[in-house]
């Protein structure tokens, strides 16, 4: 694990919610030249804490207006299953995260369709078919409440 600053943490706040902000602009919010500005990016870059940049595409207006968490129970836990089931994961467009999980559920499936027929056309072409796939629990998200691609920082601050 990397150790952190109070201005390695407040350059990862802005770059949060500013990705596109240029190094000069980065470097003045934070009150470092823009050359030390720019190798601490570097070295938060070579250490692996920026993994990458993005931008964030609104769902609705590229015609993805359905949103599903979908709970997956596998048959068996033998190794051959989840490496097979895990490779079927990521070769799903649909899903957008995929999480193993304690309980009664194995894994938590992030999914975007465009809409309940997409979604059935996944669950049954796709989901269903995946070999050691036992139960499927879905749920359809109503409203979002709250969505940030940003880490809490706040709390790591000394």
């Amino acid at each position: 694990m990397t150790t952190l600053d109070r201005t390695d943490l407040r350059l990862l706040a802005v770059l949060q919610s500013e990705g596109r902000i240029t190094n000069a602009e980065l470097a003045e919010r934070v009150s470092l030249s823009p050359s030390a500005c720019l190798r601490r990016l570097q070295r938060l870059e070579a250490d692996g804490v920026i993994t990458g940049y993005a931008a964030q595409v609104d769902p609705q207006a590229i015609g993805l207006g359905l949103q599903a968490f979908v709970r997956v129970q596998l048959v068996k836990h033998e190794a051959e299953v989840i490496e097979r089931f895990v490779a079927h994961v990521g070769g799903w467009d649909e899903v957008v995260a995929c999480h193993a999980l304690t309980g009664d559920m194995d894994y938590l499936l992030h999914v975007y369709v465009a809409d309940l027929a997409h979604f059935s056309r996944f669950l049954l072409d796709h989901l269903l078919n995946a070999s050691g796939v036992a139960d499927v629990n879905s749920s359809f998200v109503l409203r979002t409440v709250k969505r940030s691609p940003s880490l809490p920082l706040a709390q790591l601050e000394k």
